[in-house]
């Protein structure tokens, strides 16, 4: 009998790759617009990740089993993206040691500040890395996710450091006029 682990590692409703490094979780599919843009960039450093939709309200029982062994499977990073009450960040980080990076989204009140508030104000012990609002939070949460990677492998520094140099160079490149 396949157990309920094993089964969400199959589901076809998430992007997967062999050996993730970082889970990327959505509290709702509509969060995959801006959370595409921390896959792209993780993409673009090689880091191999996984996609997931789960919810702290409406899969609680599944969010947590799935956080749970991700530390097994050899996941480094965790970054969790949500709306409104955005509980994910928070419950997911509950339920393991390893770094969770938490992303707001703009959702249906308050333009996303709601989001922003929920994920920020975790209790002491627990902590959640809260980046901002959206797209630029999405992308930071991965640039975070590799500089944290980046500890551990000097090859993935030193891409780091070459996508700095590069940012650099594309400002430096600017013409007024």
């Amino acid at each position: 009998m396949e157990s309920p682990v094993s089964r969400l590692v199959k589901d076809s409703d998430r992007v997967m790759q062999d050996n993730p490094l970082v889970l990327v979780l959505m509290g709702s599919k509509s969060d995959w617009e801006t959370m595409k843009h921390t896959a792209q960039t993780l993409d673009q450093f090689g880091i191999a990740h996984e996609c997931r939709v789960l919810s702290a309200h409406r899969t609680p029982a599944e969010a947590i089993e799935y956080v749970s062994a991700a530390e097994s499977r050899g996941v480094e990073v965790l970054i969790a993206a949500a709306g409104g009450a955005a509980h994910l960040a928070g419950v997911v980080a509950a339920h393991t040691v390893l770094p969770v990076l938490g992303v707001p989204m703009k959702g249906w009140a308050l333009d996303g500040l709601d989001s922003l508030l929920s994920t920020v104000q975790m209790p002491g012990g627990i902590p959640v890395g809260t980046l901002a609002i959206g797209k630029a939070g999405a992308t930071n949460a991965a640039l975070l996710a590799v500089s944290i990677l980046a500890n551990k492998r000097p090859e993935l520094r030193e891409k780091l450091k070459a996508f700095r140099r590069e940012q650099a160079a594309q400002v430096l490149a600017e013409k007024l006029l």
